[in-house]
């Protein structure tokens, strides 16, 4: 089983609803946990070397507020006019190949079909994330070394 199968087979748990799917093989065994209705998330992540560990969660125990009703309504103002394109995996989220090179994609680039516009570190694997649309960057909506979750918006690309 490639890296390939596993991420069809979590996008396939991730549609069906399924709160948990376990998979064994002879020589691998997965187990994919949507969360159901639980509604915290747990990373666990290792810093690429050279960079400072973040802590992940407040020291004081606290959960993030939710976000309020403007901020939702200016965020579906916002989908209606723009594309997102969303990550197709888990990882962590860089803008550039290396912290030598430029980064792969800035606000206002024009970028079309095939244009890699980011790299997703996944089981120390570096996947290229390409665009699947022609448009212009207009928001980049991840920190670079931050983790991202499958499905979740990384940029906003105005198709006019």
């Amino acid at each position: 089983m490639d890296l390939r199968d596993i991420q069809n087979l979590i996008k396939f748990v991730a549609k069906s609803g399924a709160s948990e799917v376990k998979l064994e093989m002879e020589d691998i065994k997965i187990t994919i946990k949507t969360g159901g209705e639980r509604s915290e998330t747990t990373y666990i992540q290792q810093a690429p070397m050279g960079m400072q560990q973040m802590p992940m969660v407040a020291s004081s125990g606290e959960q993030v507020s939710q976000p309020t009703v403007s901020a939702e309504i200016k965020a579906a103002e916002i989908s209606s006019k723009y594309i997102e394109i969303k990550s197709p995996i888990i990882g962590t989220f860089y803008r550039r190949s290396s912290p030598d090179k430029p980064v792969f994609v800035e606000v206002g680039d024009i970028v079309s079909n095939n244009t890699v516009v980011c790299i997703i570190e996944a089981m120390k694997l570096f996947n290229e994330i390409e665009s699947e649309i022609s448009g212009k960057i207009v928001k980049i909506l991840v920190e670079n070394g931050t983790p991202v979750e499958f499905g979740q918006p990384l940029f906003l690309v105005d198709p006019s």
